[in-house]
């Protein structure tokens, strides 16, 4: 299967077709990718072969396999397989030695996690850790919306503090005095706009807000107490 030349819409294998998997490659189709995807099952193969790319079965363990559907031909893969924990390590430790550069893998622990990683994961995912802390910080109204990224890092969306409506960026130094960065700024019935220095924000908008976890916890907590 030839690659695409613009990176943004470059085929991605996706292996194990449970709900996570079957998500993310169908997510994958509507952002204009090129989607192979891989089940042992024939079962979930053939329901997912009208929506899906390519859909193939085989074993994701074996090298020769994954060699015969072309997957050697990939840059970017993810595999979906949770609690097979062998064969989700296998599968791995297989694509890396196929040379696909970027492997992002489910893990169900963080013991997994550390497992994946170590046979040369390129990010491992922790899908239900991942949204019960989003919606925790969602219910508790601190947050619109919430995603927190390796080493410590979030980005949020939130409400504007009290003290800065009215203000540009740049007069409010919330980076300065908050140690966050505002990424971008959503007004009611307007499009999304990136954050500028001489942007003014107002009570009503909504920030797009990047910075390390606690620093971002804050901050959005801040906001919601209208401190």
């Amino acid at each position: 299967m030839a690659k695409k030349s613009d990176a943004d819409t470059s085929p991605v294998v996706v292996v194990g077709l449970g709900r996570f998997g079957t998500s993310v490659a169908q997510s994958l189709v509507h952002l204009g990718h090129e989607v192979l995807a891989i089940d042992e099952d024939m079962d979930l193969v053939q329901r997912w072969s009208g929506e899906l790319t390519h859909v193939v079965q085989a074993d994701s363990t074996d090298e020769d396999a994954l060699r015969q559907v072309g997957v050697d031909g990939f840059d970017r893969a993810i595999v979906g397989i949770g609690t097979d924990v062998e064969a989700s390590v296998l599968t791995v430790l297989t694509l890396v030695e196929l040379g696909v550069k970027e492997v992002w893998a489910k893990a169900v622990s963080k013991k997994h996690g550390k497992i994946l990683h170590s046979v040369g994961a390129f990010h491992v995912v922790y899908p239900e850790s991942a949204m019960g802390e989003r919606v925790a910080h969602m219910v508790t109204g601190a947050m619109i919306d919430y995603i927190e990224l390796d080493d410590d890092y979030a980005i949020a969306r939130t409400r504007v503090p009290s003290a800065a409506s009215g203000m540009t960026l740049a007069e409010a130094a919330l980076r300065t005095k908050h140690g966050v960065t505002i990424v971008g700024v959503k007004r009611r019935g307007e499009d999304f706009t990136h954050a500028l220095p001489d942007t003014e924000v107002h009570a009503s908008d909504e920030l797009i807000v990047s910075g390390p976890t606690r620093k971002v916890e804050k901050f959005a907590a801040m906001s919601r107490q209208g401190e």
